[in-house]
């Protein structure tokens, strides 16, 4: 399997669990709360998604640099989202009435659909065959006879 359907299929295999997740949970959102809790519930997908797909990407980019440069670019990345979930959720709460995006809403669906990606993320991995080289695998017993042969 190539490393570009690995990702694909692990996005596909995250995206599906976590759209079914945002779907119920804005009904029920909007159920609970209205409006506001729809809005709230579908901003927590919007950024959610984005946060996730972001990693995705950063996988895709970085599939062909060394260990050093890899550990770098996720580092950097990880940090950036980081540093824009907490300045969009800044203006969230600076520029926006509690009327208009229910913060309960919002915050109860980024959670689901956080736990969600990463459910379908992970189990998508385990159905994939990634078969990685081991240390000495391709010598068979070369050097390492037992006490009983010598």
């Amino acid at each position: 399997m190539t490393q570009e359907n690995v990702e694909l299929s692990l996005l596909r295999g995250a995206v599906i669990p976590t759209a079914l997740t945002g779907v119920i949970a804005m009904g029920l959102s909007a159920f609970i709360a209205g409006m506001p809790g729809f809005l709230g519930a579908l901003l927590a997908q919007f950024i959610v998604v984005i946060f996730f797909t972001i990693t995705i990407l950063v996988s895709r980019i970085s599939r062909n640099l060394d260990p050093i440069s890899t550990m770098g670019l996720a580092l950097f990345s990880y940090t950036t989202k980081l540093l824009f979930v907490g300045v969009f959720l800044w203006l969230l709460t600076t520029y926006t009435d509690r009327e208009s995006i229910n913060r309960t809403s919002f915050g109860v669906t980024a959670i689901l659909l956080t736990l969600s990606w990463l459910g379908g993320e992970i189990a998508s991995y385990t159905k994939l065959r990634i078969h990685l080289p081991l240390p000495g695998a391709s010598s068979s017993n070369s050097g390492n006879e037992s006490e009983g042969e010598k």
